[in-house]
């Protein structure tokens, strides 16, 4: 790619840090940290050699193709880019309300004075993630997991009347779309058209794969109660502090929805270690469904990422991949 990207130095956060932790800690360093597509994430390093995390909201930090404005901040679509510190701040609230580990707090700056754009600063959780500990160690993540399992449950039985982000029903507001399944439709032939744009195997297939999402949601039956999910939790996105606790992290996407979306996701990203997370109390037909979708999502989602300079670009090429197979496996489910 010819795209030059220029990321933050240690002289841009120093301000953003002693706002946050005080002038008796000096800021010796900063570290991009990998994985961030949405924002930038960033370790600050001091010199007493404690640490904390930035998050950074900026489109100079995003790899993601330009949006416009009104599309970025319509928290009405449940599906819109889980990107912003609105989202952010009301999701910390309900998780803490609920008990729920997020890493701590420090600062959140929306005045521009400190950093010309969106700041938080988060209390740095030392450790590995739970991915890399279900690599290393399976085994050994028993607790961790039983642990997640309890928080996932607690989630799921805080429900709301309205779906949407907790940002919007805070506030009152109602999401665009008459239903989950409604939205979940919308977006399945939204990406499928995309796919089908860009890959000539899902061009081939395009017919057969609407006539089969739309027929998935034709068997969902209505629903008027949502529980709290976190929209992506794959084990990337949970922290595992020193004692074993889950901390999550990128929760940004918080929204009352079907829990059966989460658990398709759940499914896709946990695998076979999924069992610990199971819930028996799910409407099979949805999640047939969501898990579908979820797979056409992340098959246009990622061509999308690609057209931009983010850097890790087989790895987004595998995920690419492992869908469209994914995908069209379900043309003949109905074979076996």
């Amino acid at each position: 790619m010819d795209t030059v990207r220029r990321f933050v130095t240690r002289d841009d956060l120093e301000g953003v840090a002693r706002a946050a932790l005080g002038a008796e800690h000096r800021l010796l360093g900063i570290s991009r940290l990998r994985g961030g597509s949405k924002k930038g994430v960033y370790r600050l390093t001091f010199d007493d050699e404690s640490t904390a995390i930035v998050y950074i909201w900026d489109d100079a930090e995003s790899y993601w193709p330009t949006m416009r404005a009104d599309d970025a901040d319509n928290h009405a679509d449940p599906f819109s880019p889980a990107s912003g510190i609105e989202l952010f701040e009301a999701a910390h609230r309900h998780l803490d309300t609920l008990g729920i580990r997020t890493p701590r707090i420090r600062l959140t700056d929306r005045s521009k004075s400190h950093y010309p754009a969106d700041v938080a600063v988060v209390q740095d959780v030392p450790g590995d993630n739970l991915e890399a500990l279900l690599r290393q160690d399976p085994r050994s993540v028993g607790p961790t997991m039983a642990r997640l399992a309890e928080a996932l449950g607690a989630m799921q039985r805080h429900q709301g009347p309205r779906f949407g982000k907790v940002a919007l029903i805070d506030k009152g507001g109602a999401s665009e779309g008459s239903s989950c399944e409604q939205v979940v439709l919308d977006r399945a032939l939204d990406d499928l058209t995309e796919a089908a744009s860009r890959d000539t195997r899902i061009t081939r297939s395009r017919d057969q794969l609407e006539t089969v999402v739309r027929k998935q949601a034709a068997a969902v039956r209505p629903r008027s109660q949502y529980g709290l999910i976190h929209g992506e939790l794959g084990p990337d996105h949970v922290l595992v502090d020193r004692r074993g606790q889950p901390v999550l992290i990128d929760i940004e996407g918080l929204m009352f929805f079907d829990v059966e979306w989460e658990h398709a996701f759940l499914r896709l990203r946990f695998g076979e270690h999924y069992r610990w997370l199971d819930h028996s109390d799910l409407d099979e037909q949805r999640l047939t469904f969501y898990t579908l979708a979820m797979r056409l999502s992340l098959v246009a989602g990622p061509l999308r990422l690609l057209d931009g300079d983010f850097p890790d670009r087989e790895f987004m090429r595998g995920i690419v991949e492992h869908n469209i197979q994914e995908a069209l496996a379900f043309l003949h489910m109905g074979e076996r």
